[in-house]
């Protein structure tokens, strides 16, 4: 049953945005958990997961349909396909029972969007302090950071195309920033 705030976000996932050198469309709905934890824990989560959960600060590793990105020492954010996220959540449980860690599903909590082209590190650049270019933030870094005075987690999936999650809360406000920095951009 969808409720009151799943209708005034929906919106936001039926609809795209372009112009020359930047797109902007919804990412897919992902089961999202955020892992904590450190030493066979880390190891165990990785094996069980199918995803080596990354030690060094602002990696990610993948396979074709689950990632693992690195957010801080003892802190990973585990994506996958939401048709998986019951299964991935009883095996995580089962694997890790007696060990010290944190597994919190925030599938609900995020809205993830994914903008491509050639101007799309420009348009993140109107709001985000960081250097974005290939060679400092190269495919495959991820990192939380602000993005006009809001927190997401921003991925650089391929040379020219990032993934960016902000709280659902903020995802209008992330788009409407965007679509008019991109609109900057293209001037």
């Amino acid at each position: 049953m969808a409720s009151v705030l799943d209708k005034r976000v929906r919106p936001l996932f039926e609809r795209s945005f372009s112009v020359e050198g930047f797109s902007m469309v919804p990412g897919p709905d992902l089961a999202r958990f955020v892992f904590r934890a450190s030493g066979i824990a880390v190891d165990t989560a990785g094996r069980t997961f199918s995803v080596e959960l990354p030690r060094r600060a602002s990696c990610t590793d993948a396979t074709d349909a689950r990632s693992a990105l690195w957010l801080g020492p003892d802190e990973w954010l585990l994506l996958a396909p939401e048709l998986e996220k019951d299964f991935i959540e009883r095996q995580l449980t089962e694997a890790l029972a007696g060990t010290a860690h944190s597994l919190v599903d925030v599938s609900d909590r995020d809205a993830a969007l994914v903008l491509s082209g050639a101007k799309a590190a420009v348009a993140l650049n109107a709001g985000c302090p960081l250097d974005l270019h290939p060679s400092v933030f190269a495919v495959g870094t991820c990192t939380r950071t602000l993005l006009a005075k809001t927190q997401i987690i921003l991925w650089r999936t391929g040379p020219q195309q990032f993934h960016l999650q902000a709280l659902r809360s903020f995802a209008e406000y992330v788009w409407q920033f965007l679509e008019q920095a991109a609109r900057d951009v293209d001037v």
